[in-house]
């Protein structure tokens, strides 16, 4: 038959087209689902209004009047260093290949990365959307600390301070989680979407910085109560739909597993909130808008380690485990013993980070609605989870006591009581959140 080609020359033609630049092009394209790529896009935006507005919206609703202004800076000041940060190193030394705690140089600047490559074999987004989502994580990290030293730490010592701390603690420990590196040799270490990496870190790093800032001044004498609850509640709603893009987007596609993962985050969030919600009621007999803002948020927390590996029913368990145990540390374990941590961050996102990241070695178990199959060994899973927990947060207090040591000895961490009692929205920034 007419133009019919012999078995030989077809092999010939196909080697032909394989060696051209355009074919390997078109190949390598065809392995970006565009569908994925858009939904992780949507994702990273999402992300990063959980820190612009939403962080920054919570946590300026808490504060007194006079500091309002200096929270929002924190949190806005916080994402432009870090974007420079991860483009400039962070990234790389985070994700591309290097020894058991960091990874190389190779990618600063995002050198020789490919702008339609996906970021690892198999996976279906170009490595630039990776970048980006990734990027968004390593901002809300050091932002979450803000909270635990509000109203009293010095703007440059808190720029310095984060700055370092992104670097020699969130992107070693996300390398070993997620980066291809190692935890002391721990194998199949479970964390969806940030619990250790992004929970337990910042919880561990706030407690230590809440200690050695010292309490504010009048604490906790003087009533330091909230300045706006209704800018909390916005940030809150901000950062319970971020939280989608957080946990439903680190699967890195649009499928059903995000579809899941969505539901056990909103699901362990409602759980959270009235659990939390309903202690206060019972015991100050009435229920609190601040009480059931905080919940949700631990409740959140708590899940995103998880996400990806429970069912409804973990998420169930986990939310009110969460909503229990971060009232538990956010009221009676922090009145025991002192400590100033003003909007909660260790209570909160520590426990509940720690929370999560243990009980999913539980409910990951198919026997709870689960991911893990028939022969999962939960025993062997939580030694693996507590230990990985125990490790980032020793490693975190002791890195965090450094650098603050450091930056104490050298140019201070603390604002005069003057500047105290003006306010930092005048002392550090000669400006005022409210004209009357």
């Amino acid at each position: 038959m007419k133009n019919q080609k012999t078995p030989a020359l077809s092999v010939s033609a196909g080697l032909l087209l394989s060696a051209s630049p355009s074919f390997a092009q078109e190949t390598t394209a065809s392995a970006i689902d565009s569908g994925d790529t858009a939904w992780i896009t949507v994702a990273t935006a999402l992300v990063l209004f959980m820190t612009i507005p939403g962080l920054s919206l919570f946590y300026a609703g808490l504060v007194r009047r006079r500091n309002v202004l200096s929270v929002l800076m924190h949190c806005f000041a916080i994402t432009c260093v870090m974007s420079i940060l991860w483009l400039a190193g962070a990234y790389s030394l985070s994700f591309a290949e290097g020894n058991a705690y960091f990874g190389g140089m190779g990618k600063a600047f995002l050198s020789g990365v490919d702008l339609n490559a996906p970021y690892a074999e198999g996976q279906t987004i170009p490595e630039l959307t990776f970048f980006a989502f990734q990027m968004t994580f390593f901002i809300i990290t050091p932002a979450l600390m803000v909270g635990a030293f509000v109203e009293r730490m010095k703007f440059s010592a808190m720029l310095i301070f984060t700055s370092l701390w992104a670097l020699l603690v969130y992107v070693p420990v996300c390398h070993m989680v997620w980066g291809g590196g190692s935890m002391l040799g721990l194998e199949g270490i479970k964390d969806h979407a940030g619990g250790i990496v992004v929970h337990v870190t910042a919880g561990a790093g706030a407690l230590v910085a809440a200690i050695m800032v010292g309490r504010r001044t009048g604490y906790p004498q003087t009533t330091m109560a909230p300045h706006d609850l209704p800018l909390t509640v916005a940030g809150t709603g901000m950062l319970w739909v971020g939280w989608f893009g957080f946990n439903a987007g680190s699967g890195l596609a649009a499928n059903g597993d995000s579809s899941m993962t969505l539901i056990v985050t909103h699901t362990s969030a409602a759980t959270a909130a009235l659990t939390w919600m309903v202690i206060e009621w019972m015991r100050h007999k009435r229920p609190s808008v601040l009480g059931i803002a905080t919940g949700a948020v631990a409740g959140l927390a708590a899940i995103t380690p998880a996400s990806g590996d429970v069912g409804p029913i973990g998420a169930l368990a986990i939310g009110a485990c969460s909503g229990i145990l971060c009232w538990f540390f956010s009221t009676r374990i922090k009145q025991r013993f002192g400590y100033d941590d003003s909007l909660d961050v260790f209570g909160v996102h520590g426990v509940g980070g720690g929370v999560g990241t243990i009980l999913v070695a539980v409910f990951a178990s198919s026997s709870f609605g689960g991911q893990e199959a028939e022969g999962y060994s939960i025993g062997k899973q939580l030694g693996t989870q507590a230990a990985a927990c125990a490790i980032t947060g020793v490693y975190t207090a002791i890195v965090s006591y450094v650098i603050l040591k450091i930056i104490g000895a050298t140019i201070g961490i603390r604002v005069s009581e003057r500047e105290e009692n003006e306010g930092l929205d005048l002392a550090d920034h000669g400006e005022v959140g409210y004209s009357n």
